[in-house]
């Protein structure tokens, strides 16, 4: 599984989306906002602690989130480029 599916994955069941597939989730589309899954700034929280977690990567600032989590490939290509495990 690739890391945008693997990500995609984390994601339901951090935030605890039941019923939701990874197929649902456009990687494309903003997490956060009117548009694509409508996250708010708890969900970045779980979002933090998930690449924590399961990549070994620590936001020293939080207004890089921002960017970050601007949708599911944003976070991919950050996870690709930053992770320790």
């Amino acid at each position: 599984m690739d890391l945008i599916e693997t990500l995609k994955t984390q994601i339901i069941e951090a935030l605890n989306l039941d019923g939701m597939t990874p197929g649902d989730i456009d990687e494309t589309q903003p997490l956060f906002g009117d548009e694509g899954l409508g996250l708010d700034s708890i969900d970045a929280l779980e979002l933090i602690l998930l690449m924590e977690k399961n990549y070994g990567i620590k936001l020293k600032n939080p207004a890089e989130g921002k960017e970050i989590f601007k949708s599911v490939n944003t976070m991919a290509d950050y996870i690709a480029k930053n992770r320790t495990k």
